[in-house]
C-alpha cells in the first residue's frame, strides 16, 4: 500500500499515472512537466492538483489526529489514603505524602512527632487531618513516586503528637520488661525530652522482645541509636530497642514474647545501657505505664 506522506510528495505514483505514460524532467514536479506523447495535458495537471491537495490535508487530518491521541494519564492507587490518615507503603517519603494528601511536610511532621531526615516505616499511620485539600486528596495522583526514597524504619525518636489524655488505657496489651536494670532515664513530655526509657546494665545482658510481632528493622542507619531493633506489633503498636551490642534477629523475622532479640551495648551512647520505646500511632508513649512491676511477669 503507498502511504499518504509518498503520494502527497509524488502524485505521478497514483494509480492512473505513470506506467510509462508520463515522463518527469529532472526538476522539482510541476504540471507543465508531465508531457503526454499528443494529447492535452491540462485535465491530467487538473487531476495532479486535485489529488495533491486531497493527499495533503488527510496527512495534516492525520497527524493532528494522531497528537491529540495521547494516552491518558493512569491514577495512581490511593487505597493508602483513607482521608484522615495515610498508611506507608514502601518507597513513600514525606515529600510524597505531602504531594498526594496536600498537607504541608511542616503540618505531617507536626502531627506525627517526626524530626528530619522524616524516616517512616511500612504499614506506619500517619495522621494528615487539617488537610485544605483532604477532600480532594484521593483524586491526586501518587506519581511523586519518583522523589528521593527513604530508609523504611521510622524513626524512634520525636515529640509526641497524639496526647496522654488519648493514649491508651494500660491492661488492654500485655508487656514485657525488655531487660533487666535500674531505669536510668525515664519518659517525658517536655519537648525534646527523652521518648523511651533507658535501663542501664552491663555488656552482654540480654535483651528480650516485650511482646511477639515481626521484626521490620535490624540495623544501625539511624544516627544516635546504634544498633537497633524495631518490632511490629500490629497496626498500632511498634517497639524499639536502642544501643544494642549484638543483633540477634534479622528483618522480617518474626518473634515471640520474651525471645531474646540482642544483646546489650553502648553503641550510639555513652555508657552500656537499653534506650526501650513504646510507639502507639507512631507517637512515643511512656512504657512504665505499661510494663509491670519490674521483675514481674505480666498478669494479662
Amino acid at each position: 500500500m503507498v502511504s499518504p506522506l509518498f503520494l502527497a510528495c509524488r502524485p505521478w505514483a497514483m494509480p492512473g499515472f505513470g506506467r510509462g505514460r508520463f515522463m518527469m524532467i529532472n526538476s522539482p514536479p510541476r504540471d507543465s512537466q508531465f508531457i503526454r506523447k499528443g494529447e492535452d495535458v491540462s485535465k491530467g495537471s487538473r487531476y495532479s492538483r486535485w489529488c495533491r491537495h486531497l493527499v495533503c490535508v488527510l496527512c495534516v487530518v492525520m497527524l493532528a489526529a494522531c497528537s491529540s491521541n495521547k494516552a491518558p494519564t493512569s491514577k495512581a492507587s490511593s487505597g493508602n489514603y483513607s482521608g484522615s490518615t495515610w498508611t506507608v507503603k514502601k518507597g513513600d517519603t514525606l515529600y510524597r505524602v505531602s504531594r498526594a494528601t496536600g498537607a504541608s511536610v511542616g503540618e505531617l511532621a507536626r502531627l506525627n512527632g517526626l524530626r528530619s531526615p522524616y524516616t517512616l516505616l511500612v504499614g506506619q499511620k500517619l495522621r494528615v487531618k487539617g488537610s485544605a485539600s483532604a477532600a480532594t486528596a484521593k483524586k491526586s495522583s501518587t506519581a511523586a513516586s519518583k522523589s528521593p526514597t527513604t530508609k523504611t524504619a521510622a524513626r524512634p525518636g520525636g515529640s509526641s503528637a497524639v496526647s496522654p489524655a488519648n493514649w491508651p488505657a494500660p491492661g488492654k496489651r500485655c508487656w514485657r520488661w525488655p531487660a533487666s536494670g535500674k531505669v536510668v532515664l525515664p519518659y517525658s513530655t517536655a519537648q525534646g525530652g527523652n521518648k523511651g526509657i533507658d535501663i542501664a546494665g552491663s555488656k552482654g545482658t540480654p535483651v528480650y522482645a516485650s511482646a511477639a510481632g515481626k521484626v521490620v528493622y535490624a540495623g544501625n542507619q539511624l544516627r544516635g541509636y546504634g544498633n537497633l531493633i524495631m518490632i511490629k506489633h500490629d497496626e498500632d503498636y511498634i517497639t524499639a530497642y536502642a544501643h544494642n551490642d549484638q543483633l540477634l534477629v534479622s528483618n522480617g523475622q518474626q518473634v515471640k514474647a520474651g525471645q531474646k532479640i540482642a544483646t546489650m551495648g553502648n553503641t550510639g551512647a555513652d555508657s552500656v545501657r537499653l534506650h526501650f520505646q513504646i510507639r502507639y500511632r507512631a507517637t512515643a508513649i511512656d512504657p512504665q505505664r505499661y510494663l509491670p512491676a519490674q521483675g514481674k511477669s505480666p498478669s494479662c
